[in-house]
């Protein structure tokens, strides 16, 4: 008998230290949508850039037709308007404090939408 968990606790050892040894840090922050690591914000568009982000994360809770569940419409750039300048859009996505964190009951966006819709409100969040 103790040569039997003697075997198993080798084996369930060398199966954790194996586990382990393929994931870094590196590999584990790595956002499976850009596996290069770069993202670039220089001259975002609402259409190009941004609405796909939206339409990806929020359109399930927030568009036209779910406007009566969630409160909240950002399918239309007019509704949208409104939530990006009161800060609620750019605090939400960025979980940061004080905000109700989106989308809710999913991962956090990943730093790159969040910082190309930061980037896209610096610049005046065109309709463009």
């Amino acid at each position: 008998m103790k040569r039997i968990l003697i075997i198993f606790l080798t084996v369930f050892s060398c199966a954790v230290l194996y586990s382990c040894s393929k994931s870094n840090e590196t590999e584990l922050s790595q956002d499976p949508s850009n596996p290069n690591g770069s993202c670039d914000t220089t001259n975002m568009s609402f259409a190009t850039d941004i609405k796909p982000i939206l339409q990806a994360n929020c359109y399930a809770c927030h568009d036209n037709s779910n406007f009566s569940i969630s409160g909240t419409k950002l399918e239309d750039y007019e509704d949208l308007i409104h939530h990006v300048h009161d800060g609620d859009i750019l605090g939400s996505i960025s979980h940061a404090p004080g905000f109700i964190e989106m989308p809710q009951g999913a991962p956090k966006l990943s730093d790159c939408d969040v910082n190309k819709v930061k980037a896209w409100i610096d610049r005046g969040a065109l309709d463009n």
